[in-house]
């Protein structure tokens, strides 16, 4: 009896063992796949506000507040749009002047706690751009999408989608550069955005099954008079737009992609995401494999977003070695694969997802001339 009883006990523990190492790697693996919009940069610290004037703001001085270029700061009941470093003025040794574009909405005070973010505008295109546009849902598997639609008179069309983190807000600044170039650009949120349909399970899927949405929105463009597409993602937007093309049954619309910080290795996004989000490093190889579990993909495979032969559109790709979330090794090895298809411009000194704030000038007229030969 002793002997069966200590064997119940070994079982019984092995059996508790194994369900708390599940139920762990699925806490693990839902803190990465469900990101927010107020933690658009996993891992990034928050800046404090030491002082602000209508031009100037001094942050807390760290990596993140020494990025050259233009960003949202983000929290505290506050959105502002802040520019480049500012050097040669008086300021405390902890800290950072740059350049303070406007305040969106609330009020820049002293000890304010805010975050850098990608998403430079709010609202929609019409008022944070004047922009002509109109709210459209298109039809998708699940149910409606939003979408913004702004007008143009080129055949071919744009269509944007955002990626972790972020909202459809996030293309809104390349939209002035596409209006210029009058083309048509539809603007979608995908699966568990905002007022858009939520999935059962509530996660990120990495593109995996949010690119049907991507699908969804080229069957739209087609429907109302698009001859041509460019499909323009952003990190897993980047990579539903890649599965896009090698998947969706009108790809031969597709005449070019642009991909911006793309999720290619989703194991490593996995990992970067929840150990950003602070999981445990011990317990980083459970929260891959129970996202495998939940979500029905293999992130086993490295820079698995398509195969890198079955291309067969340009494409130009924006990525940097300083992105801690989507290693820009798999782009290189893409653009190394593909030559005669990718254009790698490399951004450096940008977190995720965030190469046009890096430059702006530089990323629009890499924009302009493969764009050029689209139109």
């Amino acid at each position: 009896m002793r002997l069966v009883t200590a064997a119940a006990v070994a079982a019984t523990t092995v059996i508790g063992a194994g369900a708390a190492a599940v139920a762990v790697g699925r806490y693990a693996s839902d803190v990465a796949l469900k990101p927010s919009p107020d933690d658009p940069f996993p891992g990034d610290p928050r800046l404090t506000v030491h002082s602000a004037t209508e031009s100037r703001i001094a942050l807390t001085r760290s990596l993140a507040s020494l990025r050259p270029g233009t960003y949202g700061l983000t929290g505290s009941g506050c959105h502002a749009v802040i520019g480049d470093v500012i050097h040669g003025v008086p300021h405390p040794a902890d800290a950072v002047v740059r350049r303070l574009v406007r305040v969106t909405h609330g009020t820049l005070r002293p000890g304010n706690r805010m975050r850098l973010t990608p998403q430079v505008h709010l609202g929609n295109p019409r008022d944070a751009l004047g922009l002509d546009c109109a709210d459209i849902d298109v039809p998708g598997e699940l149910g409606a999408l939003p979408a913004w639609f702004l007008p143009g008179v080129r055949d071919t069309w744009v269509i944007t989608v955002h990626g972790l983190g972020t909202t459809r807000e996030h293309p809104m600044v390349v939209m002035p550069f596409l209006h210029r170039h009058r083309l048509p650009v539809l603007d979608l949120a995908h699966r568990n955005d905002v007022g858009a349909p939520r999935t059962a399970d509530g996660i990120h899927h990495l593109g995996d099954t949010e690119w049907r949405d991507l699908d969804a929105a080229i069957r739209y463009a087609v429907r109302y008079g698009a001859q041509d597409i460019v499909l323009y993602g952003w990190s897993t937007g980047a990579a539903m737009a890649l599965r896009a093309a090698a998947h969706s049954a009108l790809r031969a619309r597709i005449s070019g992609l642009v991909l911006d910080s793309p999720v290619l290795d989703r194991n490593a996004t996995v990992r970067a995401l929840a150990a950003a989000r602070r999981v445990p490093r011990a317990l980083l190889p459970l929260a891959v494999r129970a996202a495998e579990g939940s979500t029905g993909m293999s992130v086993d495979r490295p820079a698995d977003a398509v195969d890198p032969d079955g291309l067969n559109v340009p494409i130009l790709l924006f990525h940097g070695p300083d992105d801690l979330i989507a290693p820009w090794t798999a782009s290189r090895s893409l653009a190394a694969r593909r030559a005669d298809l990718v254009t790698l411009q490399p951004v450096p000194h940008a977190p995720h997802a965030a190469m046009w704030n890096a430059g702006p000038s530089s990323y629009e007229e890499a924009l302009r001339r493969f764009f050029t030969p689209l139109m």
